[in-house]
């Protein structure tokens, strides 16, 4: 996620349709680059508060930016009502076969990155792994979650990896922190007007406070992978997982044409993780293990 994910940033931060799209380019780098470098020296010269919410200070400053340079537009503020209840099955149940299979092997590989990210946030908020029952716990959480979703038209849930950056970042494992994060979200989901506030934030303004967030994942993940025994046997489980799985998304329509059927690019070709999950657990079960080190006489 921390080598994928600020490509995508890059390109939403870049994603504009206005007239004068170089200038409007140029514009919001410079918000982006503001909003890094505020991160950045916060993070590594400041103290408190400061250096603790060195992210959210970083949106500040780039969201203050971009409303002087009129990057943010509050059209959709005004016609957003105060208060609204999702309608439960709105729109129906229906299951089809090649829907459920193709979602039942995305959600495997959803619940293998959820171990990576409980693992890697365990990693840099706790320096330790996380036990084989918080694993379990968070999974089970995380599916009853994505069904009751559901049930209101929502989208399954996702352990999201920009968590595990800030979490290392600021190292807040408090509980109540964990509690009240949730409940903003279930606000801005209740609420429209305050939902359409903060899609007034421009995607220059939050990548530019995000990018030192996936450069922090970048390095628990390297952490994580470094922190025992890095053998010929790790290298290629790593190296090939890695490789295949960011070079078949870089190519636009690998997995598409005549003779794949489109559940193959849905499932494969569409995000990283899916290719990069499957060959390192093929690698890992395929591969014979490292003999243990012998004792020295």
């Amino acid at each position: 996620m921390g080598i994928i994910t600020p490509a995508i940033m890059v390109a939403n931060t870049c994603n504009l349709s206005d007239g004068d799209r170089p200038l409007l380019i140029q514009v919001s780098l410079i918000v982006t680059a503001l909003g890094t470098l505020t991160v950045v020296v916060l993070q590594n010269f400041g103290k408190g508060v400061l250096k603790l919410d060195a992210i959210l200070w970083g949106m500040i400053v780039g969201y203050v930016m971009a409303l002087c340079l009129g990057m943010v537009d509050f059209s959709a503020v005004a016609p957003a009502g105060w208060f609204q209840l999702a309608a439960p099955l709105r729109f129906g149940v229906k299951f089809e076969a090649s829907a459920c299979i193709s979602l039942a092997v995305v959600y495997v590989i959803n619940a293998v990155q959820t171990i990576g990210d409980l693992s890697s946030t365990t990693m840099g908020g706790m320096d330790r792994m996380p036990t084989d029952r918080e694993l379990s716990g968070g999974i089970v959480a995380q599916g009853v979650v994505s069904i009751l979703g559901a049930l209101f038209g929502g989208l399954p849930a996702a352990t999201y990896s920009q968590n595990v950056g800030i979490v290392t970042v600021n190292k807040a494992i408090n509980k109540a922190v964990f509690a009240f994060a949730p409940m903003i979200l279930l606000a801005a989901g209740l609420v429209p007007k305050l939902s359409a506030i903060l899609t007034t934030i421009p995607q220059a303004v939050i990548g530019g406070a995000a990018i030192s967030v996936f450069a922090t994942i970048t390095m628990t993940g390297i952490r994580m992978i470094t922190s025992e025994h890095f053998s010929m046997r790790s290298s290629a489980v790593v190296g090939l997982s890695v490789a295949l799985g960011v070079g078949i998304t870089q190519v636009a329509g690998s997995l598409q044409g005549p003779g794949f059927p489109t559940w193959v690019h849905t499932v494969f070709g569409s995000s990283p993780i899916v290719v990069t999950a499957i060959v390192a657990i093929l690698l890992n079960l395929l591969l014979p293990r490292d003999q243990a080190a012998k004792p020295e006489a």
